[in-house]
């Protein structure tokens, strides 16, 4: 993989070169955005740059909250330039002339509002599926056909950069630690399920997903991987209006309801969503082969299937308040809930022969086995956002408070045939509560018009109860406390950040460099017995470097730097033996220290006339004290001065180190006018380096395709296929995801309204998934037939009276409309 960087080094390189010496410098256009009628400046609105003649354009700014905006590093040209805003008719300013490092005012542009009522509403321009940033990779789902009536876990199969199997787990560049946020801050929603959390969020929520795989100093140094942050739906316009989203299907139901209303400086969204998971089978067999210390050989071998189902519901209340042109204040409140349910019969026989083939014993049961968990959350937010005379200057306030409420209940009985042994079982009953408490200050300084500083600090509090009751079962069909397995523990993380950064635009807007430095002081205290985990600090740096090039400034290069780290949470820790499955036992380990992972990436991308885009990433991973499970088995095994037969033991550790080298390679291209295809493939290669073990090389890739067809008359079609290659681990193979799926949607009453079609494997039932895992003394395959195939109708209605105005309350006329920020990326209402 090193040579993917020596060509993509060599192709910028190359490039560059070729722009450093085009003649000519560049030059800048400047303006004012403005409200026709009320004179008030138009906050947020999209100004676009188009090459004389083009009908894309080539680059484009948002305005800030006083309606300014600045376009920089233009060639010298003949251009036109477009102001657009939700509810106001589009202003086109044709044969616009830039000359070689000439400033160019345009002064005001007034924007003229459009009728009242949503059906004369016309959107002219259209977000792209895909916008690449200077820090992050933001996917835009709108007009995401085949996840209408899905979760959020089906639209971050779409997501460039990131993988998800079958099972709901995701990897971000080939990396599964990942921090999970909403709308910027973090949630306990995500601490107790990451998987149940993902399929309790349905996708007609989903405005944004922002991929961060280079954080910056100002981002919690969490996740080495990176960040995801999934923002919500929002309104910040003027009026009442809102939507209604229902699916159903063979497999899956929800459904969502948004209600936003705004006058003047107030506005109130909520919503509420709901979902189920309906039923299914899922049939597995397991057969592992071991041997003892004498050389006797056990066939453990399990046959049965697993039915599970799964339901959940969020909903909130959202408050923004303009106070006046510097101040603005947020509020909300959100709970959660989701849950499962599994049970499930297996088949056992446990077969032992000698060295030299001699049958020993054969037994066989049957276990029945139950499980369900519930997980319930509430969610506070109070931002304050002061904004001052000086242009980008600003001081962030943020406090978030996570209440979690989660309970877990298992149990199993095993029958022995024939009588041979009496029944044994086990049953769990285990309770937890977990509270967040996130406080943090930014502050956001210009020195000047190419130079801002940016340094904050965050407090990060984590306290958890958790109690685990055990009962065993006893020869006469009772169940008895086991004391031996019932404990309960409390467990405090504090985290103490600082950070402080600086971005500035180098040898004449040539190059865009941001750079920081972040400090993270943790605490842990955790009455495991025995147990003292030590503090520790942690330097993390960042730096990114950013060029603009090419004739018309469509194409960049990137090149970025972070360190990151992941701790072990409780979880990790916890030393407490679980034999909720006698063979397949469980543990934490307190001698886990953080991970910690240096990651490089360098990127391209590239911008077409016709609305075509290529974005190319190629990244280096290297982690050390790298946290990998370990699976030992045992013969025998005692525990609590009981023993058991043929345990696989797990237990996580840091073993040596991991390096991972990739490239991450997505394309978007309108074939014609109506037919559109994109497509993201990843490849990469992981080499664990463990002492003990031998050195492990293993290449994996992930290839999708997405084709939408227009068919005129609102009606389009959309296909999506993914396949995920399986990939070796230090003790077995990981199994290979094929998925696809077909979906269709018409919309009508003037596009207030759609129905839409959806088809997942549509010609499979089952999807087939082998794994296998070993050790020194066994060797165990794992085949499971997991349901995906389903069918679905979705409906979606679009309601609502606005008034896109920028106006104020009598006696505010002179006041800016300083709209707030709800968090990185939080939706501005275009």
């Amino acid at each position: 993989m090193k040579s993917v960087f020596v060509i993509l080094f060599s192709l910028i390189f190359i490039t560059t070169t070729h722009a450093q010496t085009a003649p000519g410098a560049k030059g800048k256009i400047t303006g004012k955005v403005t409200d026709a009628t009320t004179k008030l400046p138009v906050d947020y609105a999209t100004v676009s740059l188009f090459k004389q003649g083009a009908t894309s354009p080539f680059n484009g700014i948002s305005t800030d909250p006083k309606g300014n905006f600045s376009i920089g590093n233009i060639p010298a040209g003949e251009y036109k330039v477009t102001a657009e805003f939700l509810g106001y008719q589009k202003a086109i300013i044709e044969h616009v002339i830039v000359k070689d490092g000439a400033v160019l005012t345009l002064g005001e542009i007034k924007l003229a509002p459009t009728a009242n009522e949503l059906k004369g509403v016309t959107i002219t321009a259209k977000v792209p599926t895909v916008e690449n940033r200077i820090d992050k990779m933001v996917y835009n789902p709108q007009n995401d056909l085949s996840a209408q009536g899905g979760v959020a876990i089906d639209v971050l199969k779409k997501v460039p950069q990131i993988t998800v199997d079958i099972d709901g787990n995701v990897e971000l560049q080939g990396n599964a630690n990942i921090r999970f946020l909403i709308n910027g801050k973090p949630s306990s929603i995500f601490g107790a399920s990451l998987a149940d959390a993902l399929a309790s969020i349905p996708a007609s929520q989903i405005k944004s997903i922002e991929v961060i795989t280079s954080p910056g100093a100002k981002y919690d140094a969490a996740g080495t991987g990176g960040i995801v942050n999934i923002i919500l739906k929002d309104s910040k316009v003027q009026g009442i209006n809102g939507s209604f989203n229902l699916s159903a299907g063979t497999r899956r139901e929800n459904g969502s309801f948004n209600l936003n209303a705004r006058k003047g400086n107030f506005g109130v969204n909520a919503f509420f969503s709901g979902n189920a998971q309906i039923n299914t089978n899922a049939p597995y067999t397991r057969n592992r082969v071991s041997t003892d210390g004498s050389d006797n050989q056990t066939t453990f071998f399990q046959q049965g299937s697993n039915n599970f189902k799964r339901n959940g519901y969020e909903s909130g209340i959202n408050f923004n308040w303009d106070i006046s042109k510097h101040d603005n204040l947020t509020a909300g409140v959100g709970f959660n809930h989701f849950g499962n349910h599994g049970n499930g019969i297996t088949n056992e026989d446990s077969r032992i022969v000698s060295a030299s083939g001699a049958f020993i014993s054969d037994t066989a049961d049957i276990r029945n086995s139950s499980s369900k968990f519930n997980g319930r959350s509430t969610d506070v937010s109070l931002a304050y956002k002061k904004t001052f005379d000086k242009e980008g200057q600003e001081l962030d306030i943020l406090y978030t408070e996570s209440f979690g409420n989660n309970s877990f209940s298992s149990s199993q009985v095993q029958d022995y045939l024939n009588g041979v042994k009496p029944s044994t079982g086990i049953s769990n009953n285990n309770p937890g509560k977990d509270r967040e408490t996130n406080i943090s200050i930014d502050y956001t300084h210009p020195l000047s018009k190419k130079v801002t500083i940016e340094t904050g600090g965050k407090l990060d509090f984590n306290h958890i109860n958790n109690n685990v009751v055990t009962d065993t079962l006893a020869t006469d069909g009772s169940l008895n406390l086991d004391p031996d397995q019932t404990y309960g523990f409390t467990y405090n993380r504090k985290i103490y950040a600082y950070y402080l950064s600086a971005s500035a635009s180098l040898f004449n807007n040539f190059l865009d460099v941001k750079g920081g430095l972040r400090d993270e002081y943790t605490t842990t205290k955790a009455d495991f017995k025995g147990v003292n985990i030590p503090n520790y600090n942690i330097l993390v740096p960042s730096l990114v470097f950013s060029h603009k090039f090419g004739s018309n400034g469509s194409q960049s290069v990137k090149l970025s730097y972070s360190r990151r780290i992941e701790r072990p949470d409780y979880g990790d820790l916890n030393p407490f033996l679980n034999i909720s499955d006698p063979h397949n036992i469980n543990t934490g380990n307190p001698n886990l220290k953080p991970e910690k992972g240096d990651n490089f990436e360098l990127g391209y991308n590239k911008s077409f006339d016709k609305g075509a885009n290529i974005n190319i990433a190629a990244f280096y991973r290297h982690n050390t004290d790298d946290i990998q499970q370990l699976t030992t088995y045992y013969d025998s095994l005692m525990v609590n001065n009981r023993v058991y037969k043929g345990v696989s033991f797990n237990q996580r550790y840091n073993i040596g180190s991991e390096d991972r080298e990739g490239i991450n390679i997505y394309a978007s291209v309108p074939l014609t006018s109506k037919l559109s295809v994109r497509t993201n493939m990843i490849f990469s290669n992981r080499r664990s380096t463990n002492p003990g073990f031998a050195t492990v090389n293993a290449f994996a890739y992930r290839i999708n395709l997405n084709a939408q067809y227009s068919f005129g008359h609102d009606l389009s079609a959309e296909f999506f296929g993914n396949y995920n290659s399986s990939q070796k681990g230090i003790q077995g193979t990981n199994p290979k995801f094929v998925f696809y799926n077909f979906a269709m949607r018409k919309m009508f009453w003037d596009k207030k309204a759609s129905i839409g079609l959806t088809a997942t494997n549509p010609f499979a039932k089952y999807v087939s998934q082998s794994s296998s895992t070993f050790g020194s003394n066994f060797y165990a395959t794992n085949e499971r037939l997991v349901p995906v195939q389903s069918f679905g109708i979705s409906l979606s209605y679009k309601f609502g009276k606005l008034e896109f105005k920028k106006d104020r309350e009598k006696g505010d006329e002179n006041r800016d409309n300083n709209g707030g920020d709800n968090g990185p990326g939080q939706d501005r209402g275009k």
